[in-house]
């Protein structure tokens, strides 16, 4: 398009590039709203960087495409990082029952945690090892350079004294 000197009026850009501007963000965007506003968005930022943008309807031009492009590829990196966000976080329960099993749960795993810290280092450790983390003695005895019998020793010890500080219910639980 030929745009004279004389036509570089803000509403004279708006009138000429405004739809065009709106189709280019829609196309990656796939959103009309989105494309609007992207599309005012580039008239806004060539109106506070005016003065460095050369007055020639081509640099003008140029200006507000690479504006819309910009805005529409970082639109999209942000969504694709929400979406993956979002996919990485458990699924929020949906019912009255997963809800309040999901809070019996907590509850339950920080009484367990409470409890466990309240016992000696050693069997602290072991306990986690064991049946939090899931590791067998032998993996236990490997991973803390200590014999299978001190191992053992310090389970039975943990679990004697998580029996008489839990709540028997609870105690349970750490099984499952």
């Amino acid at each position: 398009m030929s745009m004279q000197s004389d036509t570089l009026e803000p509403a004279s850009l708006f009138k000429a590039y405004y739809q065009r501007l709106c189709y280019f963000a829609f196309q990656f965007t796939g959103d009309k709203d989105q494309a609007r506003d992207i599309a005012q968005e580039a008239f806004v930022s060539y109106l506070g960087q005016r003065g460095q943008v050369a007055p020639h309807p081509v640099a003008i031009r140029n200006f507000l495409y690479t504006t819309v492009r910009h805005a529409c590829l970082n639109l999209l990196r942000h969504e694709k990082v929400v979406e993956k966000f979002a996919a990485s976080q458990p699924v929020p329960p949906s019912d009255d029952a997963t809800v309040v099993l999901t809070m019996i749960r907590s509850e339950v795993l920080g009484e367990i945690n409470r409890v466990l810290q309240t016992l000696p280092e050693a069997c602290q450790e072991i306990i986690r090892l064991g049946y939090i983390e899931g590791l067998k003695n032998q993996e236990i005895a490997q991973q803390l350079n200590i014999s299978i019998n001190t191992v053992k020793t310090q389970k039975k010890r943990g679990l004697h004294l998580l029996r008489q500080r839990l709540n028997p219910e609870i105690y349970s639980l750490l099984f499952l």
